[in-house]
This record gives structure tokens, sequence and C-alpha cells, in this order.
């Protein structure tokens, strides 16, 4: 069975085969999240499972067994961290909302 988050990120796959001619083969991928400490974020890739070449809107791209494909990157930060990062870049943070255990918090910025 593919969890939902394999799912959605080899959706990518499919909609550059419907949406720019592309010719991926689903099954030659793997969704493979994992943790980045330098960065502090989770990354999501595709992995090619054997080496192989694809075509997108006529452009052409080979992959060996292996190879990632990035396609995502989720940042995170604690509130002192986002509070800042939002001040420095011309915004104000209005509001935060977290819940008790403070795992997750939305932040309301003006």
């Amino acid at each position: 069975m593919v969890s939902n988050p394999a799912r959605f990120n080899l959706n990518l796959l499919t909609r550059l085969n419907r949406e720019l001619d592309g010719n991926f083969v689903l099954d030659r991928f793997l969704h493979r999240a994992r943790w980045n400490e330098a960065e502090s974020a989770v990354e999501m890739h595709l992995v090619s499972l054997c080496a192989q070449t694809v075509k997108v809107r006529g452009y052409t791209f080979h992959f060996d067994a292996g190879e990632t494909i990035h396609t995502e990157s989720s940042r995170k930060y604690d509130v002192p961290g986002f509070v800042a990062l939002a001040d420095g870049n011309g915004w104000r943070t209005d509001r935060i909302w977290s819940d008790e255990r403070g795992y997750f918090t939305v932040f309301g910025l003006g």
C-alpha cells in the first residue's frame, strides 16, 4: 500500500506526464522523506529505482539508480526563530496560536 505522502509526491510525476508530455513510469520511482538536520527541514524526494531516461516537453533527463528528484522542503522553526524571520522580512507578528503541547503553531502576520 502506498502512503498518502507517497501518493502526493508521486502525483508530481503524473502531472508532468499529463501536463508536460512526460513519460515517467511511476513504478520506477520511490517516495522517500528524510530529515536534514543542517537545514532544519523535512525533505521529500523521489528516488529512481533504476538507471533510466525520461522526456519532458522534448527535453531528455537521465537518472542513475538511487538518484533523487528533490520535490519539497518543509522547514521547521521554533517560535522565536520564525518571529525573527518574519520581522527580518518586513512582517510583524500580530498573533500566535499554538496547541497545548507547543507542537504546532500558526502565526498571524501583518
